[in-house]
C-alpha cells in the first residue's frame, strides 16, 4: 500500500522553510505518491517572498490567506478547513503536514482516526504532541538543501 498511497502535502508557509521545499517533497515521496501540493500563507507579505520562486519550481499550489490582523491564526484555520475537505473527498490515503506549529496536533490526530497515514515535517523543537500525533515525523534539521 505504501507505494500506492496517495498523499496530500500541506505546507504552512509561515513555519516551513522555502529552502527545504524540494527535500520535503522528496522525503514525503518515500511514503507514497504526492497527488496534492499546497502551501498556505499571506503571499503579499515580505516574510513569504522566499516561497515565490520555490512554489513554481516545485509545482506547489499557493493558497492565499490575507492577514487581516496580526497574531491571528487565519492561515492555520484555512489549512485545517482545506485538510478536512480533502479528507472527506476520499481522494487521498494520507497527509504530510509541513509545519512546526502545535496547532496541527489535533488535525494530525483527526486524520489518523480516519485510518489515513499522517506524516509531519518540522523543526526539532516542534511540540511533542504534534510529533506523536503523526505516524512518521521528520525533523527538517535532518534534511539538507540540494546544491544548485
Amino acid at each position: 500500500m505504501k507505494n500506492n498511497r496517495r498523499i496530500a502535502v500541506l505546507i504552512d508557509g509561515d513555519n516551513a522553510q522555502a529552502s527545504l521545499a524540494s527535500e520535503i517533497l522528496n522525503e514525503v515521496s518515500k511514503h507514497g505518491r504526492i497527488t496534492t501540493r499546497r502551501i498556505y500563507g499571506d503571499f503579499t507579505t515580505a516574510h513569504l517572498n522566499s516561497w515565490k520562486k520555490v512554489i513554481g519550481e516545485n509545482a506547489i499550489s499557493p493558497h492565499q490567506q490575507y492577514a487581516f490582523s496580526s497574531g491571528k491564526n487565519s492561515t492555520d484555520c484555512f489549512m485545517i478547513i482545506d485538510a478536512m475537505d480533502i479528507l472527506h473527498s476520499g481522494k487521498v490515503d494520507g497527509f504530510a503536514i509541513a509545519s512546526s506549529d502545535s496547532d496541527f496536533s489535533r488535525l494530525a490526530t483527526r486524520i489518523r482516526e480516519e485510518g489515513l497515514f499522517v506524516m509531519g515535517l518540522g523543526r526539532r523543537n516542534s511540540t511533542t504532541e504534534f510529533q506523536r500525533a503523526c505516524q512518521v515525523f521528520v525533523h527538517t534539521e535532518n534534511l539538507s538543501p540540494t546544491s544548485p
